[in-house]
């Protein structure tokens, strides 16, 4: 592994342990207002509850960034595929101008 890449695996990590980090910041606070709704709750409920809810928001935040992945790479797949058509269609396009052009000029070029 090359330098670079070993730096963008790092950057890599660091980004993804900041998302975490935001988002269960997220969820705690999705739970605080929730919690602060519910007045009748003791502390020991509202603290259960704020945790429930924090990692509920986790599980639904990663299944969300699963999915974005999922359709990322099939995405990716789908636009590679096409790049290989017109790729191939370019360079047929492109080997049948160089024969017209090479038979022309022997055409030309013959008495």
């Amino acid at each position: 592994m090359t330098a670079r890449e070993e730096e963008r695996e790092l950057v890599a990590q660091v980004e993804g342990h900041l998302l975490l980090a935001a988002t269960r910041a997220e969820g705690r606070a999705a739970g605080v207002r929730v919690a602060d709704r519910l007045g009748w709750l003791t502390d020991v409920q509202r603290g259960d509850l704020q945790r429930q809810l924090e990692s509920e928001y986790l599980a639904l935040a990663r299944l969300s960034w699963r999915r974005t992945a999922e359709r990322a790479e099939d995405l990716r797949l789908e636009y590679e595929q096409r790049y290989r058509a017109v790729r191939r269609r370019l360079l047929t396009g492109l080997l049948l101008i160089c024969a017209l052009f090479t038979a022309a000029t022997l055409v030309m070029l013959t008495p």
